[in-house]
């Protein structure tokens, strides 16, 4: 049973635990301190409440931890991240450690609450959190370092040395969402019109990934082995990554649902064959200094091609046609929202991208998808006027109005 003393203005509630190996007893101890204008019945009643709670944790074996929250971070590295993680999530979590650590490393971990963290995450939000621009840190960077204690937390409440995530209460601020630049349709066209002049490796490369709207990672994991060049039909199955510590490694795909069959036209096909003999021709040049790893997307000898390559090449190629640079990514962005433009279901546009749930399509291009109800709905008011212009009565000045109407709700 516990016991409650008095010390000054804090209490100190003690549990027996039992005896160790040399038949000591093990007493864990934790002290609270009353809240400011509480009365004495308050206090006795609160008291009593802690002292039940801390006996209840003391029985199940989670006790108060003196160990500090970066010693307890690299023991999840160590004994969770290392075999549960993709190498390139792990690296990223290393990385989070350089703002993390100062903030919080110091402190022990029962001591760790909510209201620290908030602290913490409200710093990464203010003007001169990105050591690089002296602007705040993006949402989405936020969010990664709130991952990453939330993580080791999470691993703490498992390992039974703290009984909750002081994490479920933070709350990220809102910054401000910047819109995502992409490439339009006719800026697209323009691009790949250009590229037509360059080397085939490379006009190989953004035709397909304009065309697919595969990730980069999956582009250069493709092998020759992957492409059906008479039905036009490529597998995606694996994907080619880079950290500091494996250098350019294989791996599997971001998901279950990232394994797919997708079907590009057959002019783009046209390209690759190009590609490939060329890539043959440089095979037999090389002889046995070529290294035979049967990928699209390589170095001059054969082996994968770094992920930056094809990054640096099309940020020079932008830069001497004058051409705005929008990064990889925004190919994915601008062939998703063509699917949508065009019509496709979510499901099938969610299938073609290889999201693991339809709702990822849905949150990340929520926006694009209201445009096409607002089209719908016009569509269906154009195909139903006769009713309008046949009966002067239910015209209503305001239905002019109705589309921005619909905007402003969606």
């Amino acid at each position: 049973m516990a016991t409650i003393r008095k010390r000054g203005k804090t209490y100190q509630i003690r549990v027996s635990t039992g005896y160790d190996a040399l038949y000591r007893q093990v007493v864990r101890t934790k002290t609270w301190k009353p809240k400011p204008g509480m009365s004495d019945k308050q206090i006795e009643a609160e008291l009593n409440k802690q002292a039940v709670m801390f006996e209840e944790l003391c029985t199940r074996g989670i006790v108060p931890s003196n160990m500090k929250f970066q010693e307890l971070a690299e023991e999840w590295f160590e004994n969770y991240a290392k075999n549960a993680l993709r190498s390139t999530t792990y690296e990223r979590m290393l990385q989070l450690t350089h703002r993390v650590y100062p903030a919080i490393g110091h402190l022990r971990i029962d001591k760790i609450t909510a209201r620290h963290l908030q602290g913490f995450v409200n710093s990464l939000a203010k003007e001169g959190a990105n050591e690089k621009t002296g602007k705040p840190l993006a949402p989405k960077t936020i969010r990664h370092n709130l991952s990453f204690i939330s993580d080791v937390f999470s691993y703490a409440v498992r390992m039974e040395l703290i009984s909750d995530n002081p994490c479920s209460k933070v709350v990220i601020p809102k910054g401000e969402v910047k819109e995502k630049q992409i490439y339009s349709q006719e800026e697209m066209e323009l691009l790949l019109t250009r590229i037509m002049d360059e080397p085939v490796k490379y006009k190989a490369f953004f035709f397909l990934i304009a065309y697919s709207g595969f990730r980069r990672s999956e582009m250069l994991s493709l092998e020759w082995k992957d492409i059906d060049f008479q039905t036009g039909v490529i597998h995606i199955q694996r994907t080619s990554n880079y950290t500091k510590t494996n250098g350019i490694y294989t791996d599997t795909t971001k998901t279950e649902s990232s394994v797919r069959f997708v079907k590009v036209p057959m002019e783009v096909i046209d390209v690759l064959l190009l590609y490939k003999e060329e890539q043959d021709e440089e095979r037999i040049k090389l002889g046995s200094k070529w290294h035979d790893t049967d990928r699209l997307f390589v170095k001059y000898d054969g082996q994968p091609m770094n992920p930056q390559t094809p990054y640096g090449w099309l940020k020079e190629f932008c830069e001497k046609n004058d051409f705005p640079f929008y990064g990889i990514h925004q190919f994915r962005h601008l062939h998703t929202s063509l699917l949508i433009g065009a019509g496709i279901d979510p499901t099938t546009v969610s299938s073609i991208l290889g999201h693991s749930q339809v709702s990822t399509t849905l949150n990340l291009y929520s926006h694009m998808l209201r445009e096409n109800q607002i089209k719908a709905c016009d569509a269906v008011a154009n195909a139903l006027s006769f009713t309008a212009k046949d009966n002067p009565e239910t015209k209503n000045p305001h239905h002019a109005n109705d589309t921005e109407s619909y905007k402003k709700i969606g």
